[in-house]
């Protein structure tokens, strides 16, 4: 199997869609449907299952995939890094984050940045709708999320910043009049669906399906951004808890910030797939626990 028609496979495992992979990888539909009929000749053996309107990996191509997919992303990531090596870096640490106080968080990869030189840092915002699927897939190396993360195959950094949980509402919104919410209230609305993106003990962190007296807060429309979660908010669909720097950062005139309560607070730090845990992802570990907690 050549590279090309490794990448066709795996691209096609995760679009599950012979349009968009050929969008993908700027190729004709003709020419991935040709790849994945060559693998499956030579294995003797179907690799997806497709209808005119279904796309899905049998079984022998979900574990196809997962053979493939940390040999590809090997060979990629060797490329780099003898790329790296030859400029005089010593590697490329991609880090995705869903937090948008962009700002507040230079003086983190400043720090990083003067004190490994040798590493290409590079910051980049990450949906928190698949942002654990990206970083089990090895797209990202490290992923800045809230914290604590449970999963068995996880680990959790040092807290970079704490700080106050606040409800995003529409200026029409039932909650809107008062100077502050209590999360009893939630209970009355509802907050955005997530449609099963993360695992439901990290989302209910930030996305409770529960107050604290134990009734259940109702899920609105399914939400997989920020723009997506401000729109749902401006609509006045649902009440939605957010950390606090949204609203510093997310100044909309149809939507408005109330503080809860309850002293809820959210802390947010590094995340990463325990076994891919490298020297640059505990370089930048060390230089975020000697800067952090900041309290914002």
């Amino acid at each position: 199997m050549e590279l090309r028609e490794i990448e066709i496979f795996l691209t096609l495992a995760e679009e599950l869609h012979f349009g968009r992979t050929a969008d993908r990888l700027h190729l004709s539909q003709a020419r991935v449907s040709q790849a994945i009929k060559k693998h499956e000749r030579s294995i003797g053996a179907q690799l997806f299952h497709r209808t005119s309107r279904v796309v899905r990996l049998t079984p022998l191509g979900e574990r196809l995939r997962n053979d493939l997919r940390p040999l590809l992303r090997g060979i990629n990531e060797s490329t780099e890094r003898a790329r790296l090596i030859a400029s005089g870096r010593a590697g490329v640490l991609r880090v995705g984050t869903t937090a948008s106080n962009t700002l507040e968080l230079r003086p983190f990869w400043d720090a990083f940045r003067a004190e490994h030189p040798d590493w290409d840092l590079r910051v980049r915002y990450q949906p928190f709708s698949n942002a654990i699927d990206v970083l089990r897939r090895g797209d990202i190396h490290v992923f800045i999320g809230w914290l604590p993360v449970t999963e068995p195959d996880l680990t959790a950094g040092p807290v970079m910043f704490t700080e106050p949980m606040v409800v995003a509402l529409s200026p029409d919104h039932d909650l809107a009049a008062r100077d502050a919410v209590n999360l009893e209230d939630l209970a009355a609305f509802a907050v955005i669906d997530t449609a099963d993106a993360l695992p439901l003990d990290y989302i209910g962190v930030f996305n409770p399906f529960q107050t604290p007296r134990g009734r259940d807060i109702g899920r609105g429309p399914v939400a997989g951004d920020v723009e997506q979660i401000f729109d749902a908010i401006a609509n006045g669909e649902i009440a939605q808890p957010l950390s606090g720097h949204a609203a510093r950062y997310h100044l909309r005139p149809d939507v408005i910030y109330r503080p809860f309560r309850q002293d809820w607070t959210v802390s947010w730090g590094p995340i990463w797939r325990t076994e891919n845990e490298n020297a640059g992802i505990r370089a930048l570990a060390a230089v975020l626990s000697a800067l952090g907690p900041r309290e914002l």
